[in-house]
């Protein structure tokens, strides 16, 4: 069974820098995409960042040069560092794992992790 539990959220302010983590159990993990969505409230989750298993990784427009996916296969976790945060960046942040070696769907989800940018 496969369990992905988030940390690392938390209240920041503007400009300032939080790093998520995010550690998985179950399957080989180093075999498997992954990545990070984000949810606000009343908006639809949506796709930050994410990093295939070789090493390959996508931003969304809106992070990128602020935010870096790192994953790191001997700890069976994936990290998003996030700098220069902005008001817009708050939401609740979901790590999520594929069940191939490049694509998230389908997946398993972590429970989330809240991230409030304010001053």
């Amino acid at each position: 069974q496969v369990q992905l539990v988030e940390s690392g959220g938390g209240l920041v302010q503007p400009g300032g820098s939080l790093r998520l983590s995010c550690a998985a159990s179950g399957s080989i993990f180093s075999r498997y995409a992954l990545g990070w969505y984000r949810q606000a409230p009343g908006k639809q989750r949506d796709l930050v960042a994410s990093i295939t298993s070789s090493g390959s990784t996508y931003y969304a427009d809106s992070v990128k040069g602020r935010f870096t996916i790192v994953r790191d296969n001997a700890k069976n976790t994936v990290f998003l560092q996030m700098n220069s945060l902005k008001p817009g960046d708050t939401a609740v942040y979901y790590c999520k794992r594929g069940t191939t070696a490049f694509s998230l769907n389908p997946g398993y989800w972590g429970q989330g992790t809240q991230v409030t940018v304010s001053s």
